[in-house]
């Protein structure tokens, strides 16, 4: 019994005690939480930063991204990969690397965005010791808005020139045409005749302007007009030139209309896309119509569709099927990142991945059609194989397809319609673009940055303005140059972050397996 009291009082001592411990404990921190109440807040945080801002509607955001993903390589690079690889054949490759590469990579970017609410450099918070690849992304999507801006110049040119009762790459009668130049639909007039060589071989002359020349030194009105009036190309890279300040307006009107849709932010943005992102379609349907009337076209929507299966035994149909998803997803860049940061932390990021990328490859295959039925036509209207007709890049923008208006009535019309669509479809991308890298270094600098996001996007502009005016030289290897950059330079950057991406990933894989043995 004297026990159990024993027990008992020792018990209700050491109860005591811990009452005693806790008020003791309690008080100094109530102390410190009233005196850190009582400290001054920083200055920074007596002019608190402007918002961010959001998306105004889930089809804003889903139309921005189709903008993005929708630019010039799914109208003029697309169908031309698919006719050298195999046609139909190539869809073998290039859905493989869709699913296994293209969309996860998209959602990956677009999630990573949206879970962390910030830039292509913020989001690196994940892995710092990564952070150099957001820097190598932000620095190649400063360089793309340089040069890829410069294409859209091109075209806001020939849209110019096209506003006439005419188009003046039609005739050789104009001050920049040389002796030797001939339509290619008006060489079956010619006197021509075969001529023996003292090697024992065979060579077809004709007779132009009192001179007799070889079927090989023959140049076309449409070429002429594009190297010798357009670009004035130098005689080699050693001869740089002057800036061609025709060029040089037109560039600076489209920095201008690329300001514009974005200096308000995503909210702006968002309802320019509506513009930007659908009229193409529409301009796409007419074309489409219009080029499956014409004589001729189901044979070139045949030679782009056949397959041929043996192509697939080719590395290089592989590699153009992988560098294509690359380069019309624009993976690697930051901008699906910082896009994907304005959404709502709940937003359905997976179903929008799956819209955007079924989106793309159909509107891909669907400029296919638009593009080989004009090219089918040309080649009946030539009389040539379709092989020697069909073209990529700017070779079918600014050379294939105007050569193909002058056979149609109301050749001008036609023009206007496809540059001003190849404007619109370069447009959403460029700015999409341009939002990407901005976004990612206003989320680095926010303080200084963001109340001043409308200056700071002036200046880049600018700035990018004065170095895109080296693109726009007479300089023969510029165009070259910036196709480089373009092909090579984005998909070494997509191919890194993958890797770096897919590195960081099984390192962390492995540090919790070794965690969970242990």
């Amino acid at each position: 019994m004297t026990d159990s009291k024993e027990a008992q009082h020792s018990l209700k001592n050491t109860l005591n005690l811990n009452m005693h411990v806790e008020e003791c404990i309690e008080l100094p921190t109530t102390s410190i939480l009233s005196q850190s109440n009582q400290i001054q807040p920083p200055k920074n945080s007596t002019s608190p930063l402007p918002e961010r801002g959001t998306w105004g509607s889930k089809l804003d955001f889903i139309l921005s991204v189709v903008g993005l993903a929708i630019g010039l390589g799914n109208v003029w690079r697309f169908p031309y990969l698919c006719y050298k690889n195999g046609g139909g054949a190539f869809l073998v490759p290039y859905f493989i690397t869709l699913f296994l590469a293209g969309i996860p990579m998209f959602f990956l970017e677009l999630a990573l965005g949206q879970m962390m609410t910030i830039g292509g450099l913020g989001v690196f918070k994940i892995a710092p010791i990564f952070k150099g690849i957001g820097y190598a992304a932000a620095v190649m999507s400063c360089w793309m808005n340089v040069y890829y801006i410069v294409i859209l110049a091109w075209a806001i040119f020939y849209f110019f020139m096209s506003l006439r009762r005419d188009v003046p790459w039609r005739t050789c009668n104009n001050y920049w045409n040389t002796q030797f130049c001939v339509n290619p639909y008006d060489r079956g007039s010619l006197l021509c005749w075969d001529q023996y060589n003292p090697n024992a071989t065979i060579s077809k002359i004709c007779a132009i302007s009192q001179h007799n020349v070889s079927i090989s030194e023959l140049t076309d009105p449409v070429k002429e007009f594009w190297e010798r009036r357009v670009l004035m190309i130098s005689s080699g890279i050693e001869n740089v030139g002057s800036i061609r300040w025709e060029l040089a307006a037109t560039l600076l009107l489209v920095w201008i209309v690329c300001y514009f849709c974005i200096w308000k932010g995503v909210k702006w943005t968002g309802k320019v896309v509506y513009f930007t992102a659908l009229f193409p379609y529409i301009l796409l349907t007419i074309l489409f119509i219009r080029g499956v009337t014409l004589p001729g076209a189901m044979e070139g929507i045949k030679f782009y569709i056949m397959p041929n299966m043996s192509k697939l035994k080719e590395s290089e149909v592989w590699i153009d099927a992988v560098t294509q998803i690359f380069f019309s997803y624009g993976l690697g860049l930051g901008t699906l990142v910082a896009l994907g940061s304005y959404n709502k932390f709940s937003n359905n990021v997976y179903k929008d991945a799956l819209i955007v990328c079924s989106v793309n490859s159909s509107t891909s295959m669907f400029a296919g059609f638009v593009i080989f039925s004009v090219v089918g036509f040309m080649a009946h209207e030539q009389q040539k194989p379709v092989a020697e007709v069909a073209a990529s890049g700017p070779g079918l923008a600014f050379l294939a397809y105007p050569s193909a208006v002058l056979q149609l009535p109301g050749s001008p019309l036609w023009a206007c319609l496809f540059f001003f669509m190849i404007l619109l479809i370069g447009l959403d991308s460029q700015f999409c673009t341009m939002e990407g890298f901005v976004t990612a270094v206003i989320d680095e600098w926010p303080h200084l940055l963001r109340k001043r996001k409308e200056m700071f996007i002036a200046v880049v502009c600018g700035l990018s303005y004065l170095v895109g005016l080296s693109c726009i030289s007479q300089v023969r290897r510029n165009k070259v140059i910036g196709k480089l950059i373009e092909v090579v330079g984005k998909q070494n950057c997509a191919l890194i972050y993958y890797e770096n991406n897919l590195t960081k990933h099984t390192k962390i894989i492995k540090k919790e397996k070794h965690r969970v043995d242990d």
